[in-house]
């Protein structure tokens, strides 16, 4: 984008506000609804065919000398000035008109051509000089905001910054919250003050919406597209400098993030990463689930009456699962948390039946992959202060299955039974010291394969058959390394109490482990 002097010019009310101009007593006397014209340059003219000499959006003086005495000759000096598309006609009143000519008035209402009058002698060249010095200092100052925004932005990609950063940077030369919406006014990231940003996203829905949202005197909105393709914009919210400005930062905000997503690939969309910064804001409990809400809601989740089915899905493709929500008709957020567990939170109508449709969205994950997925399921919540309790259960639910044999395809708390609550008190103290203390004899022996062996012995109830056969040996075989680990260890793997206890205390041992 070029910057002009026309996008960085000073209206005719702006001009009129000049502390050096009060000294010729200025007054509107005509177009009084349009002075916020763009003041271009300022240009002296006395010739009645003045149009001739002018290109637009300049402000014209003149002391109306040839116009004496000639009503014509006045009323076409303010057409052509509406031809040229002048910005504003100034009359010095006393040389040769006491007072404002009526038919140069009524011409200038006519058409809309504000018409200012000086009261008192004003001399020309002091009004240009000030207006032009202040258009040339505003136009420069607009190249270097300009460069020097590029500069940094491309300084950021170059290094490899994500996406947050580049926004980040956004709002700290804007002072103001920064919006990347999709096409369908869903909220993708934002930057800025974070309580500013949570009033913009409060009535997102509505402002986003609204005819010329980013038109209006604070809202400057830029469009994002590249190769032939619009996904979105880039929207600065209240920024509280001139119209110019705040467009110039738009434009050069939209050029940095579109270059942005043309050199990062395919490997995370803009939607992925706003649905993982909310996941994973939930999950962790850092930021309260109340202040999640707005931008919950302006990512375009349902929140409003609705029934919240928290679920984590080991080493689930997040594109994937949104493709199978999609394929469903039902709305949620997917995305990876960390360790392989991807976060799903589904977002029902009161009247919809949260077990059956977690059953048919498991079913559907699996169709094609080659096995079954397995999806651990939270119960279901109405509150959304509830929401982050239930990622954290349906997540530690998901790991506590990932040892067990034979799960069904949405997995229950009631489903992980003891290895689920030992994960849950696997970092208390004393049931860290209660398995080394149990294990004590066989973590630290020479034959490092009695472990898995004593491991898929419980977990199979200590059925000996299937013992051997997973671990392809024969029965002789097994009996030996079941000697040793009961040497090694003390006890009696026939005595239930004693089988149980090492038992728990290996689930344990397991867990701390990860």
């Amino acid at each position: 984008m070029t910057v002009t002097a026309a996008e960085h010019a000073l209206s005719v009310r702006q001009i009129l506000a000049l502390e050096r101009i009060a000294a010729g007593d200025p007054e509107v006397v005509a177009g009084a609804g349009h002075l916020d014209r763009p003041v271009r340059w300022v240009h002296v003219a006395e010739a009645a065919d003045v149009g001739v000499m002018l290109s637009g959006g300049e402000m014209v003086l003149t002391t109306g000398v040839l116009l004496a005495g000639n009503a014509h000759a006045r009323t076409e000096y303010i057409e052509s000035l509406h031809r040229a598309e002048a910005a504003a006609v100034v009359l010095g009143l006393g040389r040769a008109f006491p007072s404002p000519p009526e038919d140069m008035r009524r011409a200038a209402e006519r058409y809309g051509l504000p018409m200012v009058v000086l009261h008192r002698p004003f001399p020309f060249a002091e009004l240009t000089e000030e207006v032009q010095s202040r258009l040339v200092r505003r136009k420069f100052a607009a190249v270097s905001l300009s460069e020097g925004i590029r500069t940094a932005l491309t300084g950021l990609i170059t290094a490899g910054a994500p996406l947050q950063r580049l926004l980040d940077e956004i709002a700290a030369h804007s002072g103001c919250p920064v919006v990347v919406a999709n096409l369908a006014h869903r909220v993708l990231a934002t930057a800025g003050e974070r309580s500013a940003v949570d009033d913009v996203l409060r009535d997102w829905e509505r402002i986003a919406r609204r005819a010329g949202c980013a038109d209006g005197a604070d809202w400057y909105r830029a469009t994002l597209d590249g190769r032939g393709e619009r996904w979105g914009s880039v929207v600065l919210c209240g920024y509280r400098g001139d119209g110019p400005t705040g467009r110039l930062l738009a434009e050069r905000a939209a050029e940095a993030l579109v270059l942005h997503r043309m050199l990062g690939g395919a490997a995370h969309t803009w939607e992925q990463q706003s649905a993982q910064s909310i996941l994973t804001d939930l999950v962790s409990g850092v930021v309260p689930a109340r202040q999640l809400l707005p931008r919950a809601r302006a990512a375009g989740l349902p929140v409003n009456r609705r029934t919240f089915v928290p679920l984590v899905v080991r080493d689930g493709d997040p594109a994937e699962l949104g493709r199978v929500l999609r394929l469903l008709g039902l709305c949620g957020l997917a995305a990876e948390l960390a360790d392989g567990a991807t976060a799903v939170l589904l977002s029902l109508a009161r009247d919809q039946a949260a077990g059956p449709l977690t059953e048919h969205f498991a079913a559907r994950l699996g169709t094609g992959a080659g096995e079954q997925a397995v999806v651990a399921a939270a119960e279901p919540c109405t509150a959304w202060d509830d929401v982050p309790a239930g990622l954290r259960e349906a997540l530690h639910i998901a790991q506590a299955a990932a040892g067990t044999p034979d799960v069904p395809p949405v997995v229950r708390l009631r489903d992980v039974r003891l290895r689920g609550l030992v994960r849950l008190l696997r970092d208390d103290p004393h049931v860290q010291a209660f398995a080394e203390r149990e294990l004590d004899g066989l973590l630290y022996a020479d034959d490092p394969g009695l472990l898995p062996v004593l491991r898929t012995y419980l977990a199979t109830g200590r059925n000996k058959s299937r013992t051997a056969q997973l671990h392809h040996m024969s029965r002789p075989a097994l009996y030996r390394r079941l000697e040793a680990i009961e040497s090694l260890l003390g006890l009696d793997l026939d005595d239930f109490e004693q089988a149980a206890s090492v038992h728990i205390a290996l689930l344990a041992h397991d867990a701390q482990r990860g």
